[in-house]
C-alpha cells in the first residue's frame, strides 16, 4: 500500500482544511488506499488509520466501517472514539450537502404544463429532497448520535435480569461483571448468539475457566519454593450433610483454595488424615512445605505427628487463634467438675454475667413488639452471634456495651411501663439488670481483662505473616492481662492475685499445647529483636539468642530442618555471625540502624547476603501465618456457592466453582483496582449500602475477626466520609 495516501487519526485537524468542504468522498482521508481491486468498480484494498485492520471495497464500505454502520458487510472500527465519530460523521454530512448543492436546481410548481417526464423528475426530486432534510434532522439530534433509547433499553434488559434473577446488587461492582458487559459492547462478534446455555456454563466453560485460573496462579506458584507456604485444613459438611475436608495453600502472596475432599464413608482418624496430607505435600513438593496448620483436635494432632515422621522438616502447628479462643473459653464459660474447682471458684461470676446477657439480647430479639421498641432508642443493633465464632463471649458483651445508654432508656421510658406481657417476672429481671450499675462495671472489668486475649486474636486472625510474632505477642498479651487485674483488685506488682494466677494457669497450659519449636526459630530470626530499642522497652527483656527456652528449642528445629553434621555446622556459624552482629556487613552502621526499622524479610533481603542458608530459612519463616482463619473463612465462600438452594450441586463441581471463586478474589486483592475506583472492595458487603460511607455498623461487626483489614479500610472510609 502507498504510504503517500496515509493520513493521520486527527480528526480535528482534518475537518479544519477548506478542501474536506468540498471533498466528495472526505472519509477516503481516514484510511491508507492501497492498489485497485481488478474486476471493476470502485473497489480498493486499503488499511483503517484507527484500528490497522487492512480491509477491501469500495467508500461505501470505508464509510460503513469508519461510522459504525451494521449490515453493510463490513466490520465495524471499535478504535473510533465517540467524540472522532461525531467529527467523522459530521464530514459525511457536509460532504452529502455538498453533492446535493451540485444537482440541478428544481423550477418551483406553477400551473404551466410541463411534459409528465419532467413532472415525475422534479416531483422525485423534490420529495426525495424533503425526505433528507428529514433523515438528517434526526440523525443530528444528540440522543441519535449516542444511542440514548437503545442504552436505555439494554440497561433495563440488564436490571431486569438482576431482578429476576434474585442478583444481588454490589455484583454491579464486580470487575468481571463490567469487563464482559465492555467487550460485549466493544465486540462486533457477527455470528455469535449470546449468552452461552445452561450446560455450557455448567461443563466446558466451567473445565476451561478452572484450567485458566490455574495459569493465573502459576506467578505466585513459582514463588513457593524461595517463600515457602503453610498447608492449611479444616473441616466441614455441605448442605447434603457430606463430610468434607478442606485444604488451603497460605503464604506470603495470600490464601490460595487447592481442593475440598469429600470424604463420605471414610473415618476421619489420624491414617486418613495424615494420608490426605501427604498427598497435597507431595504435589505440591515437600522442599516447599514449612508446616501445617490445623486446630487442635486430638485426630489432627495425631496426624500431624505422622506427617512429621514422614517429613522430619515439616512442623505440625496447631492454630492460634483456635488456642486463644479454647483459652477464653475456660476463663468466660467455666465448667463446675471436679477437676476444675479452682478455676470455676474464681471464674464463675463472668459466666453469670455472660448468661444475664444472653438474657437480655433473647429477650428483647425474640419478640417483635420489645425489638421494635428496642429500635426506636438505638441506631445500633443487638447481634446474634455464633457460639462457634472466635471469643464470642467478648464480641456480645462488648456489644451491650455499646448500647448501654439506649438500653437503658428503653427501660425507662413510658413504651416499658405500658408495654404488657404475661412473663412481667423476665421483664422485670431485664430492666433490673440494665439499671445495675454493678453489674455493668463487671462488664467493663470482664471487657478491660480480656482487651489483650481479644487483640491477638485480631492480629492472627488474619492471612498475614505472624508466625514470627507469636512468642513476643504472647509474652506482651500475658503481661497486660496481668496489668488489668491488678489495677482492678489494687495491688502492687510484687503481690499475688489468686485470679490472675487462675487466668494465667490456663493461658500457660494452652502456650504449653499449642507452641511449637517453629515459633522460637522464627522469633530467633527477627532482627528487631536484637536491637536495643526492643530490649529496652521491657525491664529485663533479653535477645533471643540469650534466651534458655528459645536457643533450646531452635537448636531442636535446627536438627530436624538439617539432617547433616556440616549443614548443621554451618547454619549454627551463621546464625551466631547474625545474632552477635559480630563481622562483615552486620558491622555496617545501615545494617543495624534497619535492623528496628525495617519489615523483617525486607531486612533479610537487603542485609542477610553473608549468611545465604540463614537468609533462605528467614525467606521461608518470616512469610508464614500461625492461624488455620483462611481454611474456616474459606467455608463461608464454599456455603455461598454450594447453598441449600444449590443443594444438588456433585462435590466436584462445587469444588471447581470454590477454586475459580476464592482465587479469583485472591487475584483481584493483589490488584490496585481493588482498592480504588468503581471495583473498589466489590466482594465486601451486599446491599445493604451502595457505597463504603454508607456501610451499616451489622456489616462491620460480621467482617470483625474475619477481615479486619477489611474492616479497618471500611472504618477508614466511614470516618473520612464523616469528617468536615
Amino acid at each position: 500500500m502507498s504510504s503517500s495516501s496515509s493520513a493521520s487519526c486527527n480528526v480535528s485537524g482534518s475537518s479544519n482544511s477548506s478542501e474536506s468542504m468540498k471533498d466528495l468522498y472526505p472519509l477516503w482521508k481516514f484510511v491508507v488506499k492501497g492498489d485497485k481491486i481488478s474486476g471493476g468498480g470502485g473497489n480498493y484494498n486499503w488499511k483503517c488509520n484507527f484500528c490497522g485492520e487492512v480491509k477491501n471495497g469500495s467508500y461505501t464500505r470505508v464509510k460503513a466501517h469508519l461510522l459504525g454502520e451494521q449490515g453493510k458487510g463490513i466490520q465495524t472500527c471499535n478504535k473510533v472514539k465517540i467524540d472522532d465519530l461525531a467529527k467523522l460523521r459530521s464530514l459525511h454530512r457536509e460532504s452529502e450537502d455538498y453533492k446535493k448543492s451540485l444537482l440541478p436546481k428544481v423550477p418551483p410548481f406553477s400551473n404551466e404544463p410541463i411534459s409528465s417526464h419532467t413532472s415525475t423528475e422534479a416531483t422525485s426530486m423534490r420529495l426525495g429532497s424533503f425526505d433528507n432534510v428529514k433523515k438528517r434532522k434526526s440523525k443530528n439530534t444528540i440522543s441519535d448520535a449516542f444511542n440514548v433509547k437503545s442504552r436505555d433499553h439494554l440497561d433495563s434488559e440488564i436490571a431486569r435480569m438482576f431482578y429476576t434473577g434474585g442478583l444481588p446488587f454490589n455484583l454491579a461492582r464486580n470487575p468481571y461483571y463490567v469487563s464482559s458487559y465492555t467487550m460485549a459492547a466493544n465486540s462486533n462478534l457477527s455470528g455469535y448468539k449470546p449468552p452461552p446455555g445452561y450446560n455450557k456454563l455448567r461443563t466446558t466453560l466451567l473445565c476451561k475457566e478452572t484450567e485458566n485460573v490455574d495459569r493465573l496462579l502459576q506467578p505466585m506458584k513459582a514463588t513457593w519454593k524461595t517463600k515457602g507456604v503453610s498447608i492449611v485444613s479444616d473441616g466441614w459438611s455441605d448442605p447434603q450433610r457430606r463430610p468434607l475436608i478442606n485444604i488451603m495453600i497460605a503464604s506470603e502472596t495470600g490464601p490460595m483454595f487447592m481442593k475440598a475432599i469429600d470424604c463420605s464413608g471414610e473415618i476421619k482418624d489420624k491414617d486418613f488424615i495424615a494420608t490426605l496430607l501427604s498427598e497435597v505435600i507431595d504435589e505440591i513438593g515437600d522442599q516447599n512445605v514449612v508446616q501445617i496448620i490445623t486446630d487442635n483436635a486430638s485426630n489432627c494432632k495425631a496426624a500431624g505427628e505422622l506427617v512429621e515422621g514422614r517429613y522430619p522438616h515439616i512442623y505440625w502447628t496447631p492454630c492460634v487463634v483456635h488456642t486463644l479462643n479454647l483459652a477464653m473459653k475456660s476463663i468466660c464459660a467455666a465448667k463446675n467438675v471436679l477437676n476444675n474447682v479452682e478455676v470455676y471458684d474464681e471464674c464463675h461470676w463472668i459466666t453469670e454475667v455472660h448468661a444475664d446477657a444472653l438474657f437480655i439480647k433473647n429477650y428483647i430479639m425474640n419478640h417483635s413488639m420489645r425489638l421494635s421498641m428496642f429500635n426506636k432508642f438505638s441506631p445500633l443493633k443487638l447481634l446474634c452471634i455464633a457460639d462457634t465464632r472466635f471469643a464470642s463471649i467478648v464480641c456480645m458483651l462488648k456489644r451491650l456495651k455499646l448500647l448501654k445508654t439506649s438500653l437503658q432508656s428503653m427501660v425507662i421510658s413510658e413504651n416499658w411501663s405500658l408495654y404488657k406481657d404475661d412473663r412481667r417476672g423476665q421483664a422485670s429481671h431485664v430492666r433490673e439488670k440494665i439499671l445495675d450499675e454493678i453489674w455493668w462495671e463487671k462488664v467493663d472489668y470482664i471487657l478491660d481483662f480480656t482487651r489483650p486475649i481479644y487483640e491477638m486474636i485480631r492480629v492472627c486472625d488474619t492471612d498475614k505473616s505472624s508466625l514470627h510474632l507469636v512468642y513476643e505477642r504472647w509474652d506482651i498479651m500475658v503481661q497486660k492481662v496481668k496489668d488489668a487485674i491488678y489495677k482492678k483488685e489494687g495491688k502492687l506488682d510484687y503481690e499475688q492475685s489468686t485470679f490472675f494466677n487462675v487466668v494465667k494457669g490456663i493461658l500457660s497450659s494452652r502456650w504449653s499445647k499449642g507452641s511449637t519449636p517453629l515459633h522460637s526459630l522464627a522469633h530467633s530470626l527477627n532482627p528487631r529483636f536484637y536491637t536495643e530499642e526492643w530490649l529496652n522497652e521491657v525491664p529485663g527483656r533479653v535477645a533471643p539468642n540469650a534466651d534458655n527456652e528459645i536457643s533450646t528449642q531452635r537448636l531442636q528445629c535446627f536438627r530436624r530442618l538439617f539432617q547433616s553434621p556440616d549443614e548443621r555446622f554451618k547454619i549454627n556459624t551463621e546464625f551466631a555471625i547474625f545474632s552477635q552482629k559480630s563481622e562483615g556487613i552486620f558491622l555496617n552502621i545501615d545494617c543495624m540502624h534497619d535492623m528496628a526499622l525495617m519489615d523483617a524479610k525486607n531486612w533479610w533481603a537487603t542485609y542477610g547476603s553473608q549468611v545465604p542458608m540463614l537468609q533462605g530459612l528467614a525467606y521461608k519463616l518470616l512469610g508464614q501465618p500461625s492461624s488455620s482463619s483462611c481454611s474456616e473463612r474459606n467455608w463461608s465462600t464454599y456455603k455461598f456457592i454450594h447453598s441449600c438452594t444449590r443443594n444438588k450441586l456433585t462435590p466436584k463441581r462445587a469444588q471447581d466453582l470454590v477454586y475459580i471463586h476464592n482465587n479469583l478474589r485472591l487475584l483481584s486483592r493483589r490488584s490496585e483496582e481493588y482498592t480504588k475506583g468503581r471495583s473498589k472492595l466489590w466482594d465486601v458487603g451486599g446491599d445493604e449500602h451502595d457505597n463504603l460511607g454508607e456501610v451499616g455498623i451489622l456489616e462491620m461487626a460480621e467482617l470483625s475477626l474475619d477481615e479486619p483489614e477489611m474492616e479497618n479500610m471500611i472504618f477508614d472510609d466511614v470516618l473520612g466520609d464523616g469528617e468536615e
